[in-house]
């Protein structure tokens, strides 16, 4: 694949000063005053070019590889060419991203239509009760409404809502096409293009004529660092908040219901939906296409495997697959236990043929 225009290579920082940058050790000294401009995987790394290596399949590749360096662990330093620099560190998936963010700053955030960085478009509409502070980038067709509160650097996307009274931190990035209502936001949150945010949730009483619609008055916080990715849902609550922790990841494509408490610095990946009053802890990692039973309690630092079926509390530290989610090892076990039973039944089926 060709480096496309979308995100331009870096100027160029040297290999020793990415070294110290990333707390990584240079192999070679005599390469500090190697250019790194980009990154890429080994198999089109060229002169510039900053790859990593994480398990030691990649090792035919490293026999032609060009790039100007590659991060990896000290396991795997024997395994790259002489003639390519090394930068050793302890955690080589983190440092590359790391990296990444250090060459590509523009594209850790949405990507915008503005190219001045700021200003409030002739052809946004801001509500005059509005408040926004210096610096706030307001694109075409986006709407912010009365009371509402913007703070320094934060970027407003094209077409984007912000409902009345909702206040939203500083440097902060809501992108084009979404919404944000009913909700107080924190630093540094990233809202991904189309996210709903605010919403009311899904509550109905069953009466003799139908479902009575319950009033959701609640609201929705998201703590400093929260990245919600596209199309996400998160509704507010019904009588309490909707809460998302501090450096939180939410993958494209989730939905949170009314009232769900999410810890810090946990990551959910892409069509999780979880149920409303459902408490998740702090560092929880939830695998795609999972779903998670509504009043119940996810402990600290739980891993769930993608497409389980979370169906009551899970004490903290444990790992838990299947529908009916389950300890892991558990549910690997009777995966196993079926294969095996279902590849002797179409053996036997097929001698007695």
């Amino acid at each position: 694949m060709e480096q496309t225009c979308f995100f331009l290579p870096h100027d160029g920082v040297k290999l020793s000063e990415l070294a110290q940058f990333l707390g990584a050790d240079l192999a070679d000294p005599k390469h500090a005053d190697v250019m790194i401009k980009s990154v890429s995987p080994v198999s089109r790394a060229k002169a510039g070019d900053l790859c990593y290596v994480i398990s030691k399949r990649s090792k035919d590749e490293l026999v032609t590889c060009e790039a100007s360096a590659v991060l990896c662990s000290s396991a795997l330093q024997s395994i790259v060419p002489a003639h390519v620099p090394v930068l050793v560190s302890k955690n080589a998936h983190a440092a590359f991203a790391m990296a990444g963010g250090l060459l590509y700053p523009t594209a850790l955030q949405p990507l915008t239509l503005m190219s001045d960085g700021s200003g409030v478009s002739d052809r946004a509409a801001v509500d005059p009760t509005a408040k926004l502070e210096s610096n706030v980038a307001v694109e075409p067709f986006a709407a912010i409404g009365a009371h509402a509160e913007i703070g320094e650097g934060t970027r407003i996307g094209a077409g984007a809502i912000i409902g009345p009274g909702v206040k939203i931190g500083r440097n902060c990035s809501i992108a084009a096409g979404a919404s944000v209502l009913c909700a107080l936001v924190g630093n540094g949150v990233i809202i991904h293009n189309g996210a709903r945010i605010g919403q009311d949730g899904f509550g109905y009483a069953p009466g003799p004529r139908g479902m009575i619609k319950i009033v959701q008055i609640g609201r929705v916080i998201l703590q400093d660092n929260v990245e919600v990715g596209a199309n996400t849902t998160i509704d507010r609550g019904t009588m309490d908040d909707t809460v998302i922790g501090e450096g939180t990841k939410i993958d494209n494509l989730v939905q949170i219901g009314h009232n769900v408490r999410i810890g810090r610095h946990c990551a959910i990946v892409s069509q999780v939906g979880i149920a409303g009053s459902a408490v998740i802890g702090d560092g929880v990692q939830i695998g795609g296409h999972t779903g998670i039973k509504g009043h119940i309690t996810i402990s600290d630092g739980v891993q769930i495997a993608a497409m389980s079926g979370v169906i009551s509390d899970i004490p903290a530290g444990e790992r838990y697959g299947g529908i009916p989610a389950r300890p892991v090892h558990d549910f690997l076990r009777e995966v196993a236990t079926v294969m095996m039973r279902s590849t002797g039944a179409k053996k036997t089926g097929e001698k007695n043929d």
